[in-house]
């Protein structure tokens, strides 16, 4: 059950090569990016924490994806149809043939979401540009404000299908009651229950805070460089394996707050490492921490 790339996506971007990942031909560069602008296999997708933040400038080429709007069901609290997924793709100019490149703003949390979101329809011709807007930002590369328009395409979806990537309360709780790895890559404090939100954002109507019983706290910001790339593998092996005892082979759950920045979790041990069995709880602490008798510890990791 670990990464599958498709041939489409299986080069392997020479200045990404020597990081050591197990499947490096998920991520490019920004020389890489700045390179294929005009490739006309290519699609580049922003997806954005600030969902104003595209229309001030984006990277020229790049469409704009709502992970609110265009990612979730208005009305249920889940993921869009397989047919709304293949009117979006369409729309983009997307289809079986395309590599589409992902990035964003806040060391791209909503763009690894955007990602995993696009795994669990089975598009896995996919990359994330490493670093993201920030990197490509400081590096003064072009940014406008064009809207590309692509021929319609007759992409066709197959069925969502949930089981693999993605984790649900239900099977949270077997999990913790197991004892099997849980990862909460929220802030210390959200883990120990002092907050019940990040730092300077807004209280979510989460009731509880806390941490799942027996989850172990890897903030997802460790796995991250300064600039907003990703560490190299042996400093994400240092901190996943020889500090909280992870191995490849087992069954792993991220969460968070709302599934984002367990995202960002999920790709690093998915793809980077190589993990054969990781899913996202999207669900994260804002159901579990509203759940009624839902078991939840708090203080430091134990």
């Amino acid at each position: 059950m670990g990464a599958t790339i498709t041939p489409n996506a299986s080069a392997v971007d020479p200045g990404i090569a020597g990081k050591g990942y197990v499947h490096p031909e998920v991520l490019v560069s920004t020389d890489w990016l700045a390179e294929h602008l005009d490739d006309p296999s290519i699609r580049i997708i922003e997806s954005d924490e600030d969902v104003l933040l595209y229309d001030t400038g984006h990277i020229p080429g790049a469409q704009k994806v709502d992970w609110h709007q265009d990612l979730n069901d208005p009305v249920l609290r889940d993921y869009v149809s397989s047919e709304q997924f293949q009117e979006l793709l369409r729309e983009k100019g997307i289809d079986e043939n395309t590599t589409v490149v992902f990035y964003g703003d806040k060391n791209n949390w909503w763009a690894a979401y955007a990602f995993w979101v696009f795994q669990l329809f089975g598009f896995t011709n996919a990359k994330l540009l490493d670093g993201g807007r920030i990197k490509w930002e400081q590096e003064h590369r072009p940014f406008n404000t064009d809207l590309p328009r692509h021929k319609k395409t007759s992409y066709k979806a197959p069925k969502r299908s949930d089981e693999k990537i993605r984790a649900f309360f239900k099977e949270v709780r077997e999990h913790s009651e197991k004892g099997k790895p849980l990862i909460d890559v929220r802030s210390p404090e959200e883990y120990t229950g002092q907050r019940t939100h990040m730092p300077d954002y807004p209280q979510e109507g989460t009731l509880r805070g806390g941490h799942i019983k027996g989850a172990r706290s890897v903030p997802w910001a460790r796995a991250a460089n300064p600039d907003g790339s990703f560490k190299d593998a042996a400093s994400l092996r240092a901190i996943y394996e020889h500090e909280k005892g992870l191995k490849k082979s087992d069954d792993i759950v991220a969460y968070c707050r709302i599934g984002e920045r367990s995202s960002h979790t999920w790709f690093v041990l998915t793809y980077l490492l190589g993990y054969e069995r990781v899913r996202n709880y999207d669900g994260s602490w804002t159901e579990w921490g509203n759940a009624v008798r839902a078991p939840i510890e708090k203080g430091p990791e134990k």
